[in-house]
């Protein structure tokens, strides 16, 4: 049962005359059918998953639109679709997660950009950056200058973010170049509103396909000898283009203040944070109007000489305001502002951080250093001030607390679901190192990656998506032992099953793979995949309860053809049969690639399969069981080496219950799913015997509660007698 947006979906047919009430995500994402798109696609990754999970479960409406939506295999697919907008008037979108997206789709880009488009292009960029980021801190900018590409920022306010994206559509029409748009973790999760306009099916769509394709020419491809026409007329046509529509249409804006000894000129998706900053000062009122000045930049590439020179004209000092570096944004305005003779003083990254996140605190630190030196009478300086020492002073007091505790604070790092398949693996490669000796890991993007962090601390290198195998290359014929590989199935066939599987084979490369077969892309929201169970399988799977991965053997049958030799597949809750496995593998006299498949469901995807189930003959009386793990706390000895094989979240330390003993003892809370792992570490590790196994039976049959009934009363008798 996949996680369902019924409700999002519903919000996606509002017409003119309602009112659209939601997260930004989802607005653009209704902006997108408003704007009369053609296709859709992309690769989930947060903070923009919604989008693409959303549209490929309203089939049905999509369906009413003539909209086809792709599921792409990864971000280079996805790019390439919006091939289809060089020679037809087709609207497209494509989304996927920041800069390491991009750089998949790197390629295809620049391929696009060359000959332009002629329907309009968007691309949906999650610009994961900051403290809340997953990803390498990077940011898009720089392949919008490198292939001439709009860039978008827009302000995060619904209203104004769905203006953008019709906007941008028509301003990528208008210069024949794609269009990208960038939206900050804030900006897709803001909450607003808007008034909804109808729906426009595109003029040619699945429902009203062409009747015949377009002619040859070869202007329109990326090749020698016109790639060198293309380069000149990006600069001679398309970039003029684009920012005489930018001008025209009031893409930017500019907030007029009262105040001209400083001028404020932010990227759009700092917007927000500017507002809280100066309303530290008192120079915001609740509704963000200020009497400095302020000039934001919805399109930060590229910038429009007139709009930029006009609005420093006006001012002794200008504060630009850009996240992260290079400074793309100050260096272009610095140019500009040289060239045209405009004489302003101009400040940025040398009141601002070089890197890092602009939060409310850096920016207000920022601006208060440029403030002393430019208008010291201007706002609530010594407020601000204040406010800043008084942050600054409490985490003082907190670290200089839990410094002195004789039990510091721990550290809570990320950790694998209660469950997860996952992590009996992790167990099993801890146990083959006491084995084998110290292990050089390759890891890999995905759940799997939270083995780098306590208790597993296992993997050396991350290096792209599906990118593990790839990246041992040049590690393994300089060591003398055998390197281990670790890759999802997600990753598998986004880009491992080429650029690593397929290379090591060709290579004849000695090498261990593990694949975690987990049945989803689960990191990104447990999206179907290859390699998912079908839907048949789980409405007819006789025991909920059971994992589905084994019931889709596609991996296994891509590996076999592609002449893998030596392959394992083994049950991922099997600690024993894995730790052996792994063993047989670096010992194992056959050079080669060796590929151990660790079969087991996404336990997020079992649960939300089992529960509805269990609910469900709960209610209407049926037999229900269930597995429970527990310690017996006469039997623990407390020393705790399960948890530092295990680091499942259910099980934990409570008080020792005999009042000779000081060390706590192990227990398992109630969130346990029943995935047996304590017990399976326990024998393979040949720990102290105090786990034990339960079933729980709920409305039993007559013979069990009967036999039930027997066996307390003779418990009952043998304690009494």
């Amino acid at each position: 049962m996949e996680v369902s947006f019924h409700q999002e979906i519903e919000s996606l047919r509002l017409g003119q005359g309602h009112t659209f009430h939601g997260e930004g995500i989802l607005a653009i994402t209704k902006a997108l059918l408003e704007s009369g798109v053609a296709y859709v696609g992309g690769y989930q990754g947060a903070p923009v998953s919604h989008l693409l999970d959303v549209m490929v479960q309203a089939r049905e409406l999509m369906g009413e639109l003539g909209v086809h939506v792709e599921a792409c295999s990864n971000e280079a697919s996805a790019a390439a679709m919006l091939g289809a907008s060089i020679h037809y008037p087709l609207r497209g979108a494509v989304t996927w997660k920041s800069i390491v997206g991009t750089n998949v789709a790197a390629d295809a880009l620049s391929n696009l950009s060359s000959p332009g488009v002629r329907g309009g292009v968007l691309a949906i960029i999650g610009e994961d950056y900051g403290e809340g980021a997953s990803v390498i801190q990077e940011r898009t900018h720089a392949y919008a200058l490198k292939s001439c590409m709009c860039l978008l920022d827009p302000r995060p306010h619904l209203p104004k973010m769905v203006e953008m994206v019709r906007q941008g559509f028509e301003l990528s029409e208008a210069s024949s170049m794609p269009v990208l748009m960038e939206l900050r973790i804030r900006a897709c999760h803001v909450r607003g509103s808007f008034e909804a306009k109808d729906n426009q099916p595109s003029p040619i769509s699945t429902r009203a396909p062409m009747s015949e394709a377009a002619p040859f020419d070869y202007a329109k491809l990326a090749h020698p000898p016109v790639t060198f026409g293309q380069e000149v007329r990006k600069v001679t046509e398309r970039l003029p283009a684009a920012q005489a529509f930018i001008e025209a249409h009031g893409l930017n804006e500019t907030f007029a203040g009262s105040d001209q000894r400083l001028g404020l000129i932010v990227q759009g998706g700092l917007y927000n944070t500017l507002i809280r900053v100066l309303q530290q000062f008192g120079l915001a009122d609740a509704q963000g109007k200020s009497p400095l000045p302020i000039h934001v930049l919805n399109v930060t590439y590229p910038l429009v000489p007139r709009e930029i020179e006009r609005f420093c004209r006006a001012h002794a000092h200008v504060l630009v305001i850009e996240e992260g570096q290079p400074e793309y944004i100050e260096q272009d305005l610095a140019l500009q502002l040289s060239r045209a003779g405009v004489h302003v003083h101009l400040h940025g990254k040398d009141v601002l951080p070089r890197a890092g996140e602009y939060s409310a605190e850096v920016l207000a630190t920022g601006l208060l250093k440029l403030l002393e030196q430019v208008a010291p009478d201007l706002g609530d300086q010594a407020g601000v001030r204040a406010w800043l020492q008084g942050n600054q002073d409490r985490r003082q007091a907190a670290s200089a607390h839990f410094a002195q505790q004789s039990h510091p604070l721990p550290a809570r790092p990320p950790s694998f679901c209660i469950g997860c398949p996952e992590r009996p693996v992790f167990s099993a490669i801890e146990l083959a190192r006491q084995a084998l000796g110290p292990i050089h890991v390759a890891a890999d993007i995905g759940c799997h990656a939270l083995g780098t962090f306590e208790p597993f601390h296992t993997g050396h290198t991350i290096l792209g998506y599906g990118m593990s195998l790839a990246s041992r290359a040049g590690v393994s014929p300089h060591l003398q032992q055998r390197v281990l590989s670790l890759m999802g199935d997600g990753g598998f066939w986004h880009n491992g099953l080429l650029t690593g599987v397929q290379s090591a084979l060709f290579n004849g490369d000695d090498a261990v793979l593990v694949i975690f077969k987990n049945g989803y892309t689960s990191a990104t929201g447990t999206q179907d995949i290859v390699s998912t169970p079908s839907e048949r399988t789980k409405q007819q799977s006789a025991n909920p309860a059971q994992s589905l991965a084994h019931t889709n053997a596609t991996i296994e049958q891509t590996l076999q053809g592609l002449g893998v030799k030596w392959m394992r597949t083994v049950s991922s809750y099997s600690v024993a049969q894995m730790n052996a496995t792994l063993i047989e593998a670096f010992d194992s006299p056959f050079k080669g690639l060796k590929v151990i498949v660790a079969e087991g469901e996404c336990q997020l995807e079992r649960q939300r399969r089992l529960k509805p189930w269990r609910d469900q003959r709960l209610h209407s009386g049926q037999r229900v069981s269930r597995v429970k793990f527990g310690v017996d706390e006469d039997v623990c000895n407390g020393d705790h080496a399960c948890m530092r094989l295990s680091g499942c979240p259910s099980l934990t330390l409570k008080d020792n219950p005999d009042p000779l003993k000081t060390d706590p003892v192990a227990t398992v809370l109630d969130t346990c799913v029943g995935c047996g792992l304590c017990g399976e570490n326990a024998h393979a590790a040949a720990l102290c015997p105090s786990f034990y196994k339960a079933e729980v039976i709920q409305h039993p049959g007559l013979l069990e509660s009967a036999w039930h009934g027997l066996r307390s009363r003779l418990a009952q008798w043998m304690q009494t007698a």
